[in-house]
């Protein structure tokens, strides 16, 4: 059985910082690209940032460049984003996502909410 469970999110105060973690299970873990994506209420799912299997490239949405970080063990199966400096705009539930490098199947975790307020 599957399974990305996602972890550390929290409510933050603006400028603060956070480390979610996704832990997966079941799966190759090496052999996906995994991804955060984040959904604020009445908006549409949104990239965040993604790392290749090997961990060699990442990519981030502009509204985080230089903010936020993902990384990956593929020794411990999880993948991260370190978020700092963050704002009430990056309030939202954030989602792990595992792609296979073959484009075969892909997975979702079940998202852990983020609040930034005061």
């Amino acid at each position: 059985q599957v399974q990305l469970v996602e972890s550390g999110g929290a409510l933050v105060q603006p400028g603060g910082s956070l480390r979610l973690s996704c832990a997966g299970s079941g799966i190759s873990f090496s052999s996906y690209s995994m991804s955060w994506y984040r959904q604020a209420p009445g908006k549409e799912r949104d990239l965040v940032a993604s790392i290749v299997n090997a961990g060699t490239r990442t990519i981030y949405a502009d509204s985080v460049k230089g903010r936020f970080t993902i990384s990956r063990d593929n020794a411990k199966n999880t993948v991260y984003l370190q978020m700092n400096s963050l704002k009430p705009e990056d309030t939202a539930l954030y989602y792990c996502h595992a792609q296979h490098l073959l484009g075969r199947c892909e997975y979702w975790g079940q998202g852990t909410q983020v609040t930034v307020s005061s």
